[in-house]
């Protein structure tokens, strides 16, 4: 049965800088894509100080961005981006249809139908993820012959959580791949590359996904606003009749209702929700809160 839950999103960027910055310009990827389970009611878009000017377009992907530029002197810059978004997942007999992954990199290879041929450019390496034997023999040792892609890509998915330890200070964002993999420890980023790296070394079709996940107070406490957090996990190409299949490494599950994608891309590099360049400045300091709030 297929389940569908309601949010509204605030995720707010603010940096602080100790010297005027004299010029920025900034490309932000924030606002939620509709795509076959997520549906964008209205997003809206806050920067301050306003920018001089902003273009919204999509990238290659069809990720929508947001490029802007501020032209005059400024100590701080605040993003507020607002989002209502409807999420909902199939239902398992719709998943039962997968086919085996064996015979997946076998149907993609030939590229039977356009779809399999459009997903062939998730199957190379990208900027930040390599292809290699040992990615490759680490999830072949994991993926049962004969088994569907969906229950291969899920048995990996439990097997990265359990085999990497999730440790906010055995990575930074310049982490490569290869190092992650080693360590067998980082972020979400980290176990994102990590898995795509496996199952694109097989020949599998796998995208990076940036997104957000709701997260649920201990106990007996109250919710903190601003708690909740950005997140990143795969997306898998399960055959023609399927489509994109989500997979979350860090928390060991298909993604539900509780992840709620934003944009996607070959890897992190594509999609970071913003970046740009400033003149001055000195040091910044960034603040990031996120709210994933249910509503009816």
């Amino acid at each position: 049965m297929t389940q569908t839950a309601n949010y509204r999103i605030i995720h707010e960027t603010a940096y602080r800088y100790s010297e005027p910055v004299a010029l920025c310009q900034n490309q932000l990827r924030m606002r939620p894509r509709n795509q076959a389970n997520l549906v964008c009611h209205s997003c809206e878009v806050e920067i301050d100080p306003p920018p001089a000017s902003i273009h919204r377009h999509p990238d290659y992907y069809g990720n929508v961005v947001d490029s802007f530029a501020i032209e005059s002197l400024h100590q701080a810059l605040r993003v507020r981006v607002t989002s209502r978004v409807s999420i909902s997942t199939p239902d398992a007999e719709y998943l039962s249809r997968a086919p085996a992954w064996a015979d997946l990199i076998a149907i993609v290879r030939r590229g039977d139908k356009p779809v399999d041929w459009k997903a062939r450019e998730f199957v190379f390496a990208s900027r930040r993820i390599a292809l290699s034997a040992k990615f490759a023999d680490y999830a072949r040792a994991i993926m049962q012959p004969h088994t569907s892609i969906i229950e291969a890509v899920d048995a990996l998915t439990k097997h990265i959580h359990s085999d990497f330890r999730y440790d906010t200070q055995a990575t930074d964002v310049n982490t490569t791949t290869e190092d992650a993999f080693l360590m067998k420890a980082g972020v979400c980023q980290d176990f994102a590359h990590v898995q795509i790296a496996c199952l694109r070394s097989l020949g599998l079709p796998t995208r990076y996904v940036s997104g957000y996940l709701r997260t649920y107070p201990p106990e007996g406490k109250p919710r903190l606003v601003g708690s909740d957090e950005s997140h990143a996990w795969i997306s898998v190409y399960a055959g023609s009749e399927i489509g994109w299949v989500d997979f979350d490494p860090t928390n060991a599950v298909r993604t539900g209702t509780d992840h709620i994608p934003m944009c996607l891309g070959r890897d992190y590099d594509d999609i970071s929700p913003m970046r740009g360049i400033v003149m001055g400045g000195g040091k910044p300091i960034l603040r990031v809160s996120v709210d994933v709030l249910p509503v009816d």
